[in-house]
């Protein structure tokens, strides 16, 4: 049985107003399969070429809150993004922050867990 799923990828932004990102992770949700997971994998030395002044802790306390959101809605968040399709509908819509999800993609897998590392392999890593 294959499972529809849709995915955004994680673009880290360095400066906003010049509107250059590179990839640094993914979130994946397929209802069917009862999965929303988050990916990512950041290449430094990418990164400081980019931006060499990047705060890759940052990057990566974001990245770590978009994962918690993933496995669970955080202490005091709102009641309506209980459910993984409300937190996936949270966490892919558009945003002015250094990490900011690309558009809604689509697909179908029979494994949708293993489809997450798949996408990072080609579209982060």
């Amino acid at each position: 049985m294959s499972h529809p799923y849709q995915y955004v990828v994680l673009r880290f932004v360095p400066r906003v107003d010049r509107g250059e990102c590179l990839n640094v992770g993914l979130v994946l949700h397929s209802q069917s399969a009862g999965v929303l997971r988050c990916a990512w994998h950041v290449d430094e030395e990418r990164i400081r070429a980019v931006a060499p002044d990047a705060d890759l802790d940052a990057l990566r306390a974001a990245l770590d809150a978009v994962g918690t959101m993933c496995d669970r809605p955080p202490t005091g968040v709102d009641a309506t993004l209980t459910t993984q399709g409300k937190r996936f509908g949270w966490l892919s819509a558009p945003r002015s922050t250094v990490v900011q999800p690309g558009p809604v993609h689509g697909g179908s897998a029979p494994d949708p867990e293993a489809e997450v590392e798949r996408l990072l392999d080609r579209l982060v890593r």
